[in-house]
């Protein structure tokens, strides 16, 4: 079995700092690994071969910070040469090396979550990789571009993160969204058998907040449909794409953006969601072939007038317009008086609600809007109308002191 330790070689230049090192012997071969870190001579205690410091030290900090990296250290090496020792295989000291080099440049947090969006997108789950992708361009802000181990990351380092989220203005769901993605790459790691699980996201909020009201009732959905907006072509062509969202069992703009015209067939939209990959179908109707029929032919093999050119990046193309229709419809809200943001999602809560209200059974809904289970449902029917709850809680103080 190896032996691993640590070693500090004083610098040339006097009064300089020197370096730590770690030394590897095995097999009588002895071979050196040569850390990032320097401490003055006096900062380092020869017997107990670690780095000291004093309570009233300006450099008490930055010390107890090395101290804490060579700790790291020596822990990636010991569990590389256990691993070695388990195996009952021959190694060298070079192998030791080799496998402690490979992990330093493979398992950074922005090291190891550039891999996984790269699977992620050779794969085809391109929606999760740009949640992964977020999510590292997030952290990275956070972290002020300076990279870290994975088995660097701490509950102090996740509850600082999530305090710097919201000090930015971040809303509860929003910051449990970056927690949960964080959370998912640390226990694949761990299932990876890269790290140990040393449970850091446990005093980090994880949860779904319940959030305002997203639903609109029909009123507001007539109001928008009877807008004259005839003057005006990108506010009349984001209310189109918002009620083509309802008209389809509230779609989601992406596997909206992505339909092909040879979707369309007898009567029928079939397609796969992108998001789980379910089968569905929707009747075609009247309704929608009325907004189809406004627009010409789409050049390209898409169906609807969103991604018109297919030589462009066309992820990038229907994010963008995407963006422009989330914008206009802003407008649109405000012009009828509406006291939240509307916004092409909002299509896909008022489909729910709307089928809610007249009596459509759960599990209809769900299957309509191609969820994987009733559970996920009942998250866009939470929100529901607070005036029904306070005509419901009129009626029973009614029922109890009117006798």
């Amino acid at each position: 079995m190896a032996s691993l330790k640590i070693k500090f070689r004083p610098s040339s230049v006097a009064g300089n700092e020197g370096s730590i090192y770690y030394q590897i012997v095995h097999e009588r071969k002895v071979r050196q690994i040569l850390s990032d870190y320097h401490v003055y001579p006096f900062e380092w205690d020869s017997k107990r071969s670690v780095v000291v410091t004093k309570n009233d030290s300006p450099r008490r900090d930055e010390i107890l910070y090395v101290r804490e990296q060579i700790r790291n250290d020596v822990e990636r090496i010991s569990r590389i040469i256990a691993k070695f020792d388990l195996r009952g295989i021959n190694y060298s000291t070079d192998d030791i090396i080799s496998e402690f080099d490979s992990y330093i440049a493979k398992y950074s947090v922005f090291s190891y979550m550039e891999s996984l969006i790269v699977k992620l997108k050779q794969n085809g789950r391109m929606r999760t990789s740009e949640t992964y992708y977020a999510t590292l361009q997030s952290f990275r802000k956070f972290r002020c571009n300076s990279d870290i181990m994975l088995d660097c990351i701490t509950s102090d380092m996740m509850e600082g993160y999530e305090a710097w989220m919201r000090n930015r203005g971040l809303s509860s769901n929003t910051v449990s969204f970056y927690n949960r993605v964080m959370r998912a790459v640390y226990n694949r790691a761990v299932n990876d058998e890269v790290i140990e699980n040393r449970k850091p996201f446990r005093r980090v909020y994880t949860g779904v907040d319940k959030t305002v009201k997203r639903a609109l009732p029909p009123c507001d959905l007539y109001k928008i449909q009877s807008l004259d907006l005839s003057s005006s072509p990108h506010l009349d062509y984001a209310r189109d794409m918002f009620m083509m969202s309802f008209f389809f069992r509230g779609m989601s703009f992406v596997d909206m953006a992505f339909l092909r015209k040879s979707d369309l067939s007898n009567g029928y939209i079939s397609y796969r969601r992108r998001k789980t990959g379910q089968l569905m179908m929707i009747e075609w109707t009247p309704e929608m072939q009325a907004i189809l029929s406004k627009y010409p032919l789409n050049p390209s093999h898409f169906l609807l007038p969103i991604i018109k050119n297919t030589i462009i990046d066309q992820r990038c193309a229907y994010r963008n317009a995407g963006y422009i229709i989330n914008h206009n419809l802003k407008s649109i809200g405000k012009m009828i008086g509406l006291r939240i943001p509307l916004t092409l999602y909002v299509a896909r809560h008022s489909w729910a609600s709307v089928a809610r209200n007249i009596g459509v059974p759960l599990s209809v809904i769900s299957a309509g809007m191609g969820h994987d289970s009733e559970a996920t449902t009942q998250i866009y029917l939470a929100s529901i109308d607070t005036s029904i709850v306070d005509h419901a809680n009129s009626q029973i103080l009614k029922s109890i002191f009117n006798q």
